[in-house]
């Protein structure tokens, strides 16, 4: 490390990858420490931060709940986030999670078929395991194994955005703790908690937008600043989202096109093609909905409308914000959040497609992919409204909103010389099931990012299932490690190229050995789909019909 103050234990890392291709093993670490659960102390910009040994690892070391912005309070409710004051170097113990920004998880589903573990893989994956709230949640969490290249800086970091379409989320869970991906492999884990719903994208007319997006711009300039004292190589930052953190991954590479700090992109079951955005008018009438739920509506003067705003009792605006029901969109499984990113043209625009065609994007290195069966989580909120979609209408919403943006963005960015990798994820594990059929549904491929399923499940895992965790972990690491070249050189993944087997498919048949087919084996249907963040009553035919005839289009070699 390049800090006198730090203390740093060294372990090996047994790891090995076979040459065959696409695999990987790792055996178990040795550490030489001095203590068990010695505290470290690593000096940030502000102030010294204190880390303990990860539990149940050997020598992992987590740093939670770390203040990257001013709480979000007083008069910065609904404001863009502003940086620590730098002067106050007050120490920090990093004991424990910051609190959950607010949100309101769904209620439980009384879904046909649920298995024993069904409820409880939901809580964690959806911010419904009661973990604590606060306005004063802008926080992030580091993982760091004591390896030799953590005391020269030279790890690689993945900084992770959670998603639940804008509207839920957190990092408090096991579901996205990073302490046995950073065991597996020699990186730095961050995780970010970051504004959602009302008090991320309020929707106020004439005021900043999109707050929780520049949380996120925040907190990766905070990592930017201090990794390099967790070990982590600041040049190589790697930013991961699933769902809705996936969207906002790839917004990122638009709005940062010329400052995006990241080195590689990894996109999970959701990007800029994804989701439809609100109309500006509906998310105005939301904004307002809540105003006047909360009594603030006395005035048209919209200054002091935001100042009883910001004076209002947060529960009470959270409530009013939950109470208002998402709108439609063109499929029964894809509704549109109340609260939600909104077109600024600074973070987020209204001409993805013309921008994706011309090139307008940070060209950056590409992972991207979605599961066989996305609909196996979406069809039980549907359930809940009322809702069992038919299978037309499954086979829609998986090409709409995930197989054909999966190909638009990875044909894109090889038509620009920027290299992707993409694949599609199958495994159908006894201890992550959600009931007869849920098969590989959204989210579950997160169980093998994370290595974390026994302890979202509560049931064991299977020598295959902990072979194929191995196996994306270390893809993962590869590719965070170089992500222009690490991929196709150390595992024998080819880049994406439709007419050629280069889709990764993962654990079909609940194996961890992969396979390469043709991208077109399933996105040959997506010439005639109108991708779901186009699939709107306002998007045009023509844009439509450009953008499903690009999803496909054959990548320059």
């Amino acid at each position: 490390m390049r800090s006198t103050d730090v203390t740093w234990w060294f372990c090996a890392a047994l790891v090995a990858v076979t040459p065959t291709g696409l695999a990987a093993a790792t055996g178990t670490p040795s550490c030489s420490k001095t203590g068990p659960g010695k505290l470290l102390t690593v000096a940030t910009s502000n102030g010294p931060v204190t880390g303990h040994i990860a539990p149940n690892t050997s020598c992992v070391v987590e740093y939670l709940g770390i203040p990257y912005a001013k709480p979000p309070v007083g008069d910065l409710r609904f404001a863009a986030p502003q940086p620590l004051d730098c002067s106050d170097q007050r120490p920090y113990v990093a004991a424990n999670f910051g609190f959950d920004c607010p949100l309101t998880p769904s209620k439980p589903v009384d879904y046909p078929g649920f298995t024993p573990q069904a409820q409880r893989i939901i809580n964690y994956f959806a911010s419904g395991a009661g973990t604590p709230q606060s306005e004063d949640c802008l926080t992030l969490n580091i993982w760091s194994k004591a390896t030799a290249t953590a005391a020269t800086a030279k790890k690689p970091v993945i900084v992770f955005f959670y998603g639940g379409r804008f509207t839920i989320g957190n990092t408090d869970s096991p579901f996205y703790n990073g302490r046995h991906l950073a065991d597996a492999q020699d990186l730095v884990v961050v995780t970010v908690n970051y504004r959602i719903n009302i008090f991320g994208f309020p929707g106020a007319p004439g005021q900043t937008q999109n707050l929780g997006l520049r949380d996120q711009r925040l907190a990766v300039e905070w990592v930017q600043k201090n990794i390099a004292r967790f070990g982590g190589d600041a040049s190589r930052i790697v930013l991961a989202g699933q769902s809705s953190g996936g969207v906002a991954v790839d917004y990122w590479a638009y709005a940062h096109e010329q400052d995006a700090i990241a080195a590689g992109l990894i996109l999970v079951s959701g990007n800029a093609f994804s989701f439809p955005l609100p109309a500006p008018a509906t998310a105005t009438k939301n904004w307002n909905t809540v105003v006047a739920a909360v009594g603030c509506n006395t005035t048209t003067d919209q200054s002091a409308v935001m100042a009883c705003m910001r004076a209002a009792n947060w529960t009470d605006i959270k409530a009013a914000a939950a109470a208002i029901k998402p709108g439609a969109s063109t499929s029964v499984l894809r509704s549109v959040p109340a609260f939600y990113p909104q077109v600024d043209n600074e973070f987020v625009f209204a001409d993805y497609l013309n921008r994706t065609q011309a090139g307008r994007f940070a060209r950056l290195p590409l992972l991207g992919g979605n599961n066989n069966n996305e609909a196996g989580y979406y069809r039980i909120p549907a359930f809940a409204s009322g809702v069992v979609p038919t299978d037309a209408q499954v086979a829609a919403f998986h090409l709409e909103s995930f197989t054909c943006p999966v190909a638009r963005q990875a044909a894109a960015r090889t038509a620009f010389g920027v290299p992707a990798w993409a694949y599609r994820y199958f495994a159908d594990w006894d201890n992550t099931r959600l009931y007869p059929g849920s098969g590989a549904y959204h989210g579950v491929d997160l169980h093998m990012v994370f290595g974390a399923s026994a302890e979202v499940s509560g049931l064991p895992t299977t020598a295959e299932q902990r072979a194929l965790t191995a196996l994306v972990q270390r893809a993962w690491y590869v590719f965070a490690s170089d992500p222009w070249n690490g991929l196709q050189r150390e595992l024998g993944w080819p880049r994406w190229q439709v007419g050629r087997p280069t889709l990764a498919v993962l654990g079909q048949n609940n194996t961890a050995q992969p396979r390469f087919v043709d991208p077109n084996v399933y996105a040959a249907p997506c010439s005639t789909v109108t991708l779901g963040a186009l699939g709107t009553p306002t998007a045009t035919a023509t844009a439509s019909a450009s953008a499903s005839a690009a999803a496909t289009a054959t990548p320059t070699p």
